[in-house]
């Protein structure tokens, strides 16, 4: 998925606009700092910045007509903040601050309110703006817009292993099929889940791989066509899985048509799920994730 706070204002739909109130950095508003820190420090998240009260304000009316302004999109406030995200992500590309304090609050938890931790890209993340009473009961969501797996791996001790969850579920692969970061092999998509997979073992960590959800065009990234590629992916995941002592959990066969789309009443772009594609996969996931 490209970034959803960047396509979040084009499009508009009723769950893009409620992505972009879950995509927020964690820190100051860059106008604080005058100056990013650099090198090793107390604390590198200093300066991230925050989505204006404005334009979350706005986005959540457009979720919520009951919760409209009528207001115009705030466009200046929202150029600055992404000039503010855009140059952030420079010294962050994994996303090391995204979470950051919300860690340290999840970590004081008890072990049963942290007991699975989902990490994994837009997909994910969105699911706990669509159903957010799903990320309860122990649930927590590692989600982050646009991100591949490279970026999950180097995010993956502060995000899973230091909230000591006793199972991570990892839900990875659709931006490494769309190029996000750029051309990578088969292999390069699958070593991404065999490193997350083997760290959270290897901190007896239960792992829990999911299927990636059906898509047959990337709206971000015309030319591409990943259906069969989504298709060999999770036959992988399941081998792996079996071969592992993983969980696997198929969500494709829930949503996908025939032809490897997703179902129409499922989605509201092709990829992302709405909140009835949501509810369709829940059940499954508990199960898989008891």
């Amino acid at each position: 998925m490209m970034d959803i706070l960047r396509i979040g204002a084009v499009r508009c739909g009723a769950l893009g606009a409620a992505a972009l109130l879950s995509l927020v950095a964690t820190g100051a508003s860059a106008e604080e700092v005058a100056e990013p820190p650099v090198g090793i420090v107390e604390n590198p998240c200093i300066g991230a910045p925050v989505l204006p009260v404005v334009v979350r304000d706005y986005f959540r009316g457009i979720m919520d007509p009951a919760l409209s302004t009528g207001a115009a999109m705030p466009a200046a406030e929202y150029a600055g903040y992404r000039t503010a995200a855009d140059e952030h992500k420079k010294r962050d590309w994994a996303a090391l601050c995204y979470y950051r304090a919300d860690n340290a609050r999840v970590a004081a938890l008890p072990q049963d309110e942290r007991r699975v931790v989902y990490i994994g890209d837009s997909i994910t993340e969105l699911w706990g703006v669509a159903a957010g009473d799903f990320f309860r009961d122990g649930r927590i969501n590692r989600g982050i817009s646009g991100q591949t797996g490279e970026g999950m791996v180097v995010r993956f001790v502060a995000d899973v292993v230091a909230l000591k969850p006793r199972m991570v579920h990892i839900l990875a692969g659709t931006n490494d099929i769309a190029g996000n970061d750029g051309a990578r092999s088969e292999q390069d998509l699958r070593n991404n889940i065999i490193a997350m997979a083997s760290i959270a073992r290897a901190n007896g960590i239960a792992v829990v791989l999911a299927s990636l959800p059906p898509a047959a065009a990337f709206p971000w990234r015309p030319g591409i066509k990943p259906a069969a590629q989504i298709r060999a992916h999770n036959r992988w995941l399941a081998d792996y899985a079996r071969q592992t002592g993983a969980v696997f959990v198929d969500y494709y066969s829930l949503l996908a048509t025939e032809e490897g789309a997703m179902q129409p009443a499922l989605t509201f772009d092709g990829v992302h799920l709405n909140a009835a594609g949501y509810r369709k996969i829940e059940a499954l996931s508990r199960a898989a994730t008891r």
